[in-house]
């Protein structure tokens, strides 16, 4: 009745060392992978782990709804890379803008220097000897863009 039950209970195959040894790596297989894959959903934030585990829907609506609130989760980090992408690149032009008014400001204030020491040189029968009055007649010409400044002149005074 024993060698019966025992043929019965683990078939023709109950005695074989081989296959006890395969479910047993089997068994530990299972469960080393069943151990790395809890780590890997703790690990891992909630918008991944969609991605790990093998989704089982009831209806097709609810994989839609799933999916598509998927689909907006995805979008919507599209959305804030591309934000913050475009914020940085506003940045480096920026800084880039401030640093080219810091150069021309210098600039404008070494131009403006060398003018008044230059001034003082000018003849005083000269139009140019009057800084403010080139500045008004001066014009900016779309179309060359530069100013059209008078030419110089020398007036001679002619006593009675």
């Amino acid at each position: 009745l024993q060698m019966l039950e025992q043929q019965v209970v683990g078939g023709e195959q109950a005695e074989n060392k081989d296959l006890k040894e395969k479910h047993q790596r089997r068994k530990k297989y299972a469960d080393e992978r069943r151990v790395q894959l809890v780590a890997a959903l703790q690990r891992e934030d909630e918008d991944s782990s969609d991605w790990v585990l093998l989704n089982v829907y009831d209806s097709i609506q609810e994989e839609v709804r799933a999916k598509s609130k998927l689909l907006e989760k995805m979008q919507k980090k599209a959305a804030e890379t591309e934000i913050k992408d475009l914020q940085s690149e506003f940045e480096l032009e920026k800084i880039d803008y401030l640093s080219t008014i810091r150069r021309l400001e210098r600039d404008l204030m070494l131009f403006q220097q060398l003018l008044d020491q230059v001034q003082s040189l000018v003849r005083r029968d000269c139009n140019y000897s009057n800084m403010e009055k080139i500045k008004r007649e001066s014009v900016w010409d779309e179309e060359t863009g530069c100013w059209k400044i008078p030419e110089p002149v020398i007036q001679k005074t002619h006593l009675p």
